[in-house]
């Protein structure tokens, strides 16, 4: 699960190539700069999802890991976890409409990549509940003596298995594939972005907010 790197860049151009710095950004609010911010927004989180689920391989400490080996901990396997799913499952936010669960089926990946998704949407909504604790199920019950009579109240837990090695990798693979998908459509949009901004004059973009390309005070 490697990294596909980020195409949003100032200093990117559509084709790959590294174009020089620019002198100004000027902000964009057009249609196409819309699709293509929220294009961008989707594959970040995809980036994530991909980061959370390395990490989640080493803590789960299988067998081809690799070299660095971490003690596996139950809060961090939980927490990559969770920030895993609730990233994925946001990318199909139908707010925004960057991806839908046709999209699934153009990656070509062995198994029911469809039912798969299903599950990582229950997932996703066990773990992050606002209501019921996804680590442990309780259980109360009385003790009693040996005459039967209560002697005084158990508070029984169970805990809820973690996630596997093997379910962490399926993720990471989808997340993979749809992160080409959406660079693919990021390269188009740039074209569009492009574009539009080429039907403006000079005059029109310098009208436009200017955009600091550093956290460096101006003026």
């Amino acid at each position: 699960m490697t990294d596909t790197g980020d195409t949003s860049g100032a200093n990117g151009s559509a084709n790959g190539a590294v174009a020089a710095a620019p002198s100004s950004v000027r902000a964009l609010d057009t249609p196409e700069s819309g699709e293509l911010a929220q294009l961008a927004a989707v594959f970040e989180d995809l980036q994530y999802v991909l980061r959370c689920c390395e990490h989640l391989v080493t803590a789960l400490g299988s067998p081809d890991a690799g070299p660095v080996r971490v003690d596996t901990d139950t809060a961090l396997v939980e927490a990559l976890w969770t920030g895993a799913l609730i990233g994925y499952v946001r990318c199909f936010s139908g707010r925004t409409k960057v991806l839908a669960e046709d999209d699934l089926a153009a990656l070509g990946l062995d198994g029911d990549v469809l039912e798969f998704h299903g599950m990582f949407k229950k997932l996703r909504d066990h773990y992050a509940s606002r209501h019921v604790n996804p680590r442990e199920a309780f259980t109360i019950g009385a003790a009693q003596s040996n005459d039967g009579s209560p002697t005084g109240v158990a508070v029984i837990s169970a805990p809820r298995p973690i996630v596997d090695d093997t379910t962490v990798r399926l993720l990471g693979r989808i997340a993979y594939g749809l992160s080409g998908l959406v660079d693919a459509r990021m390269q188009e949009a740039q074209n569009r972005v492009l574009g539009a901004a080429r039907q403006m004059t000079p005059v029109q973009l310098s009208r436009l907010p200017l955009v600091h390309l550093s956290d460096e005070p101006t003026g």
